[in-house]
């Protein structure tokens, strides 16, 4: 009989039931589920094996910042002796050849090659060349690029690009080391991929992956931890760019940066621990309380949900009640010039000035520095001061502070913000709005009368002045909208709005 099931299990007519491995340092955790009865097929207890100090550890970016970082602290803490250390460029990488003499003063035996880690076939040859007196006893993967755009900006080439020295060059280790009893296979994740980061959708993506692989790994019994790394203090290939705005900006929305020896500490813990997708940040809970409740992650919500009041006046969506009896109080050119210096302040800041003279009033925000990143940071502190609700593109849709300025008077000032011309107009869209509310829910009225709004909307952003149609627009009595039928009101709408 066991002949037989052999034969059909081989043969793929019987698919075995699955097994999920837990290492023995969460025993506690795998008994807690095991007795909620939730899993299908078998747990098992895994004893993994043991980091060999006299094996080989294999570290992608090995010639990189970070891959610098976990090459010195793997052969003064772990006590590994022989390291292959992998880039793109070997010893033609700068600081290479430095590199492999300081590790070796350090008495460890060092090696750097030039491999292509987004190719399957080089990992294949790679992990297949370790030398067997030194076996492979773990993996590093801090390989990784960045190529930030904006969802609107990104491309597949774009998204090719940062997936396949992160992802794919981390699916070809797991493919090529699953035969292996490694001491550990630690990939180096990112916070953007649990948190999210504005510009790094691509980037999210490819460390996502590698956190969902950890997972995978783990339920074959195999090593593996996705670390969701913060900002490191030290710059890397990644965040060399970064300059002293961009961590200032960064400080205060709650993101600090953590010095090397706290983060491969915390590499360490992540190591022992045994949780697959364990996050690494330095969070500053003061700044991340102060910033608006829905500018947050979802992570971060419910982490300061427990103990710590978060600002909500621009989830509310209602206009900060002293601002607007500031405005209110004061002729319209004073509106404007108190409206001007809130978002030249808002916008030195992002930019790490200390003074708002330093943002000149009419120019373009493209001219000062801004980009996509930038510009949403100015849209949520201008949210978090106005409590208006504003798109993401308000920086490009209104170029310049001064232009700003003008479209927060108009959102918080409506009245004052029309003209003689047009407020019998805003008037009748008033009691349209009321009349429109009273319409009953999925009635087929209302899908004839968004249609009918839509083609208006059409007609008055194309700008053809009414007197060029010999179209006139009489207003229509105070009272009339709030009669008025189905049919009228699209008659309203042809006849009494601008066409």
């Amino acid at each position: 009989m066991l002949r037989e099931l052999g034969e059909l299990f081989a043969s793929g007519l019987l698919e075995p039931p699955p097994v999920r491995a837990w290492p023995l340092s969460r025993a506690r955790e795998a008994l807690r589920y095991f007795s909620q009865a939730k899993h299908t097929g078998k747990l098992v207890l895994d004893v993994p094996a043991p980091v060999d100090p006299d094996g080989t550890m294999l570290i992608t970016g090995g010639t990189g910042t970070l891959g610098r970082h976990v090459a010195e602290h793997l052969v003064r803490a772990w006590n590994i002796r022989h390291l292959l250390l992998v880039s793109r460029s070997g010893m033609d990488a700068p600081g290479a050849p430095e590199l492999l003499a300081h590790l070796t003063d350090l008495g460890a035996e060092p090696r750097i090659v030039a491999v292509d880690v987004t190719d399957g076939a080089a990992v294949n040859d790679l992990v297949a060349g370790v030398d067997p007196a030194h076996p492979l006893t773990g993996v590093v993967h801090a390989a990784g690029v960045l190529d930030d755009a904006m969802v609107t900006s990104q491309t597949p080439e774009r998204l090719a690009r940062v997936w396949a020295p992160k992802a794919a060059a981390a699916a070809h280790l797991h493919a090529a080391t699953a035969q292996l009893r490694l001491g550990m296979f630690v990939m180096f994740s990112s916070a953007a991929g649990v948190m999210g980061s504005p510009g790094q959708a691509n980037y999210a993506a490819a460390n996502a992956y590698c956190d969902a692989l950890a997972t995978h790994r783990q339920a074959m019994g195999l090593p593996a931890v996705s670390v969701a790394w913060g900002l490191w203090a030290d710059a890397s290939g990644m965040t060399g760019h970064l300059d002293e705005a961009d961590l200032a900006r960064m400080s205060r929305s709650g993101i600090a940066a953590m010095s090397g020896d706290q983060a491969l500490g915390l590499m360490d813990a992540a190591c022992w621990h045994g949780a697959p997708q364990p996050a690494a940040v330095q969070l500053d809970l003061r700044s991340l309380a102060a910033q608006p409740a829905d500018t947050l992650p979802a992570l971060l919500r419910t982490l300061l949900a427990n103990g710590t009041t978060t600002r909500r006046t621009a989830a509310t969506g209602a206009p900060a009640a002293g601002l607007v009896a500031q405005l209110a109080a004061v002729p319209v050119e004073e509106q404007h010039r108190i409206l001007l210096t809130l978002v030249r302040t808002q916008a030195a800041a992002v930019l790490g000035h200390t003074d708002a003279g330093a943002v000149s009033a009419d120019t373009p925000f493209k001219d000062l520095g801004f980009d996509s990143l930038t510009g949403v940071e100015l849209r949520n502190r201008l949210a978090a001061a106005t409590g208006l609700r504003l798109p993401a593109t308000v920086v490009f849709r209104h170029p310049t502070p001064s232009a700003i300025a003008a479209e927060l008077r108009e959102k918080l000032c409506p009245a004052q913000a029309e003209t003689s011309a047009s407020a019998p107009v805003f008037g009748e869209l008033e009691r349209l709005e009321a009349a429109m509310a009273r319409l009953v829910p999925h009635d087929e009225a209302r899908d004839r009368l968004a249609k009918r709004l839509e083609a208006l909307l059409w007609r008055l952003t194309d700008g053809t002045p009414a007197e060029a149609t010999g179209r006139h627009h009489p207003t229509s009595d105070d009272g009339a909208l709030d009669a008025a039928s189905d049919d009228e009101l699209f008659e309203f709408i042809d006849r009494e709005l601008p066409s």
